[in-house]
């Protein structure tokens, strides 16, 4: 019975005509899709603290050995990273040194930000970055977009080469 009936046409048999208009698209597809999952390592990392001054918190990163650039801002100083792939580590430090005080981490990953906060030297929970970045200041808001490097930011104090007895000096002169 079934030799009966036609076959049934495939799909390479049937002749599809193309859109006006249409060009042929060429792609590859890889054997290994694994990149596709995979996080990409952050191109800039910074902690947002409550720090009053860059000077304070350049100071408390180079007494914790965090090679940081400080950048002072309305809501608190902020410190980033000069190894964008240490912002965990950067982060876990800075919130250690402030004891109790919480800290973000903001991380720029291929045109995506993510938001983690730390308390004690441990993350305690990721963070909307759209809400995080709701207020957030100028110089914070140009430094994620990259509009603006480090650099020519207004009041920037880095903690590199900062000998820790100069760091420890300039603690004592903030708490006063």
């Amino acid at each position: 019975m079934s030799g009966d009936r036609p076959e049934a046409p495939r799909p390479d048999d049937v002749d599809v005509p193309d859109p006006e208009g249409a060009q042929e698209i060429a792609f590859e597809v890889p054997d290994d899709l694994s990149g596709l999952t995979t996080a990409q390592a952050p191109t800039l990392a910074v902690v947002v603290t409550q720090v009053a001054t860059a000077e304070a918190l350049a100071a408390a990163c180079a007494v914790a050995k965090l090679d940081v650039d400080a950048v002072p801002s309305p809501v608190g100083a902020l410190a980033v990273l000069r190894r964008p792939t240490e912002g965990p580590q950067g982060a876990a430090a800075v919130s250690q040194m402030l004891r109790g005080v919480p800290v973000v981490l903001l991380e720029r990953r291929a045109g995506k930000i993510d938001a983690s906060q730390w308390v004690g030297g441990e993350r305690e929970k990721d963070l909307p970055a759209g809400l995080v970045l709701s207020g957030a200041p100028p110089a914070l808001e140009d430094l994620l977009l990259g509009d603006v490097p480090v650099g020519e930011l207004e009041g920037v104090v880095t903690s590199v080469g900062l000998s820790r007895w100069k760091a420890m000096r300039l603690l004592a002169q903030h708490r006063r």
